[in-house]
């Protein structure tokens, strides 16, 4: 008879992390509409009317607003997108992208 052999088999699991989120904001100037801003705002991030106007008034009046908390890569690609619109449309506004955890 032959002897059976064990054989153990370990397995090991990595959690992956969640990605960093990023907030990205909206910068206040004096030459892109408040249309454009609305616009921008409903198409790329989602927002309803009401809401996009009441945050592009919180960008008018306090200079800049978040406008979205996202994964770095997401927060960057609607960064690009908006602000290749705006200049397509020829605003200079301006987006900033900062980690949400400083």
């Amino acid at each position: 008879m032959h002897e059976a052999e064990t054989r153990t088999r370990t397995r090991t699991h990595e959690r992956l992390a969640p990605p960093p989120l990023f907030r990205v904001i909206y910068l206040n100037d004096d030459k892109t509409s408040i249309d454009f801003v609305i616009d921008s705002l409903m198409r790329y991030f989602g927002y309803d009317e009401l809401g996009a106007e009441k945050i592009t008034v919180n960008i008018h009046e306090q200079g800049s607003a978040v406008v979205a908390v996202l994964p770095f890569e997401i927060a960057e690609q609607k960064g690009v997108e908006v602000t290749l619109s705006a200049r397509a449309n020829s605003y200079p506004l301006q987006i900033k992208l900062e980690p949400e955890d400083v």
